[in-house]
Formats: C-alpha cells, sequence, structure tokens
C-alpha cells in the first residue's frame, strides 16, 4: 500500500501526465532550505512549484497545502497567499481553509506564526456542507521530525479528501518522513511518497500511526 521514491519531487512530478485516481498532498519548502536564492527567486520556486502540484491533481482530485509562514527582515510572507497565486492560474478553487495551532492561542511567538495553514483546491469538486469540519484544530499532533506536518494534521488532510473525492491514493511529493503516508494507509487508501533524501525516504518506508485516546500517535518511525 505504500511506495516511496528516492528523488527530487519536481522531477519526478515534471515527467508525469495528470494522475488520475490520486489526490496530492504537499508542504514545499521554506526559504532557508534554497540557500542560494533570494527570498524573491525562492518565492517564484514555490509558485511555480504549487502550479506543477495542482496541473498534475486531475480535475476530480484534491490537492492539500500544509504551509507555515515565515518572517523575513521583520515582515511576514503569507504562504497561502502564494499558493492561492498558483490555485489561479491552474483554475483551482478554495475548497476549504483550515488553520491549525502550533501553539495555545494567545500564546506570543516570535519568528515563526502560532498556526500553519491546510489548504484545499480543486478544479471540478465542490465540498459537501453536510459533511463539514472543524476550520481550526487546537493541536498539530505529535510529528515525525522537525519540519513534519503532525499526525492531526496528516489525519485531518487525509480525513478530507476521502470525505469529499473518490481518490483512491494519495501522492505526497516532499513526503519527508512520511506521516502523510502513514495516516493515508491507516485510513485504507494507498500512497506514493517522493523524497530526495535517502535517510528520510527510508524512514517514510517505516513510520506507522495509531490511535492513542482521542488522538493519534506515531509509532515504528
Amino acid at each position: 500500500m505504500r511506495e516511496v521514491l528516492t528523488e527530487d519531487a519536481i522531477a519526478w512530478l515534471e515527467r508525469q501526465s495528470v494522475l488520475d485516481g490520486a489526490s496530492l498532498v504537499a508542504s514545499l519548502p521554506d526559504s532557508s532550505e534554497f540557500p542560494t536564492l533570494t527570498v524573491d527567486a525562492w518565492k517564484d520556486w514555490f509558485v511555480g512549484a504549487a502550479e506543477l502540484i495542482l496541473r498534475k491533481t486531475p480535475d476530480e482530485g484534491i490537492a492539500a497545502f500544509f504551509q507555515s509562514d515565515i518572517k523575513h527582515e521583520g515582515t511576514w510572507i503569507d504562504k497561502s497567499y502564494l499558493v492561492q497565486k498558483a490555485a489561479e492560474r491552474t483554475g483551482s478553487s478554495l475548497l476549504n481553509h483550515k488553520i491549525l495551532c502550533r501553539s495555545l492561542p494567545g500564546s506570543v511567538t516570535h519568528g515563526r506564526p502560532s498556526y500553519s495553514h491546510l489548504l484545499f483546491f480543486s478544479r471540478g469538486i465542490r465540498a459537501d456542507i453536510a459533511k463539514g469540519s472543524p476550520d481550526v484544530i487546537a493541536d498539530l499532533g505529535e510529528k515525525s521530525w522537525a519540519r513534519g506536518m503532525g499526525i492531526h494534521a496528516c489525519k485531518t488532510a487525509v480525513d478530507f479528501i476521502r470525505a469529499h473525492s473518490a481518490s483512491t491514493r494519495i501522492v505526497n511529493p516532499f513526503c519527508g518522513m512520511g506521516s502523510i503516508l502513514a495516516a493515508a494507509n491507516e485510513a485504507g487508501m494507498p500512497a506514493l511518497g517522493i523524497e530526495r533524501s535517502p535517510k528520510r525516504a527510508e524512514a517514510a518506508r517505516k513510520i506507522r500511526v495509531a490511535r492513542a485516546g482521542t488522538g493519534w500517535e506515531i509509532v515504528n518511525a
């Protein structure tokens, strides 16, 4: 039910046609992971990468983006805005925009915000209001690594895709250590991850999740 490819996600996506039957989930990397690029050049890369993901998502599928804003020289860079720019270029509509708390509401944070965005887009699907889910998630959940989504965020993404699409698999470019893949498998969906780091790709092949009380936890990471 799970395959992890050790290669560059952009190069892999560029070789693919539209990924029939799939929904895609991605968390695109920060500017800090591109030390040779200016911030403006990274923004161009980011929008282009989001556009590529959206174009490879079939009309009847959903593209989900988990992104946390960053601060640069005293000003915020809103990644949800960057993804929206890509969506406009591809004719994709925003189905839902969830906020996930990274720290307790009311907390003062520095450098990074106390929330993350989880955005869902599609060209052909419209969300069923009878299958609504919370717009604010109080806890990201346990992470498999520092840049991971958090298992509650992963479950939220997978559950939304299952509720609002007929997708039969999840494709996760930039899969990191594989929390999305584990959440998809737990929900009975096959998953494909693409990760250029051999160490993270190997971890992504092994990670599992399990129910813990009213939430979820990572096991065998």
